[in-house]
């Protein structure tokens, strides 16, 4: 959903890059400079790497950090499609004392599109990036000598995420969906619902136009389609379009790891990677199936108006699994983790860090 959500930003976002003033331009390099700092890793037991890895027979960017390589893993499914998760890493840094943080540029996205360009992505379809993914939790598992890690999916990537968990509980020790996103075959329609309510309660009859003709029914949509309503959605909410402003493109803008032309090349995956959405119009993740082999995690934002909260705790009612909790973090819309990462921590440490350690010596003792 991000992808989609930030699509009008793509251009007037590069244009002002493109004329920054020095004095913005000098700001941004001191903070970025701070950012660096706090991201050192010097532990002797931690690990930083980053670069491409032949993943799916293209280069792509992983990223692997974290103060002690004993801590469990976490490999990130991230959303858009096309909006990597690298750019929140000054944001999530705490995370790295506690787990292995995995974070992959999906085909087509962030500096893996930079990297090939348009015409070096190769088939990118849902099924070529859930293919993708799964060679990505594989390489993990063997470069961080462990025999499972946990899998933590946002936004469009719980899409993925969902299907990963149920097929693959021999990779995976838990699921966390934040932003989770449920497909209901068509039947849901509450979140257009939602959208149309607040458009006529802001007398946008314009925008509110745009939602009617696009329809209700998410299986008919085409990726453009998708993609516009995704963007009239983010823009009608004060909460989802504050978390855009000040966490995502704030985040964007000051990361360390993000040169001027990393941040061109994420925009311009963003409208690229638009096209995978087209394999997931008629999904039905009630149909596929609830029951999970590995604990099942959702903490999602409390007024999540892209991917609503109340959906994603309906389907979570439904689930079986050895262990499940769902928690709500509070005060926040899409975005969750990165709008409060100290919480989206302690929901880590108080409910998945105990479940895989119980599994892990579960398995230890059979």
């Amino acid at each position: 959903m991000l992808a989609a959500a930030l699509v009008t930003t793509a251009t007037t976002t590069a244009a002002a890059l493109a004329a920054a003033p020095v004095g913005l331009l000098a700001h941004r390099a001191v903070r970025r400079a701070r950012g660096a700092e706090a991201l050192r890793i010097e532990s002797p037991a931690g690990i930083d790497e980053q670069g491409f890895v032949r993943i799916g027979g293209i280069d792509q960017w992983i990223s692997v950090r974290g103060e002690d390589r004993t801590n469990p893993v976490i490999v990130e499914i991230h959303g858009g499609p096309g909006a990597p998760n690298s750019i929140h890493t000054t944001r999530t840094r705490a995370w790295e004392q506690h787990f292995t943080i995995v974070r992959w540029d999906m085909r087509g996205a962030g500096k893996t599109f930079g990297r090939g360009g348009p015409q070096g992505q190769g088939e990118t379809t849902f099924d070529r990036l859930y293919e993708d993914a799964l060679e990505v939790t594989r390489h993990a598992i063997e470069r961080l000598r462990t025999d499972r890690v946990v899998l933590v999916a946002n936004s469009y990537g719980s899409v993925f995420g969902l299907r990963l968990a149920r097929n693959h509980p021999e990779l995976y020790s838990a699921y966390v969906g934040t932003d989770q996103n449920i497909q209901s075959g068509g039947r849901d329609t509450a979140a257009h619902a939602g959208l149309l309510e607040r458009l006529r309660a802001a007398g946008r009859t314009k925008r509110l136009a745009q939602v009617e003709a696009i329809g209700a029914d998410a299986r008919a949509w085409t990726p453009a389609q998708r993609a516009t309503y995704a963007k009239l959605s983010a823009q009608s909410d004060p909460l989802t379009l504050d978390t855009i402003k000040k966490v995502v493109l704030g985040s964007m803008w000051l990361s360390p790891l993000h040169s001027l032309r990393d941040l061109r090349d994420f925009f311009r995956g963003q409208s690229f990677s638009e096209r995978a959405t087209g394999g997931t119009a008629g999904f039905d993740d009630r149909a596929d199936g609830t029951r999970f082999e590995i604990p099942f995690f959702i903490f999602q934002g409390e007024f999540d108006v892209l991917t609503p909260t109340a959906s994603a705790r309906a389907f979570f009612e439904e689930v079986e699994a050895p262990v499940k909790h769902f928690a709500v973090i509070e005060g926040t819309s899409h975005f969750a983790s990165f709008r409060r990462p100290e919480r989206f921590l302690e929901l880590l440490l108080t409910h998945v860090r105990p479940a895989v350690a119980v599994a892990g010596r579960a398995r230890s003792a059979s």
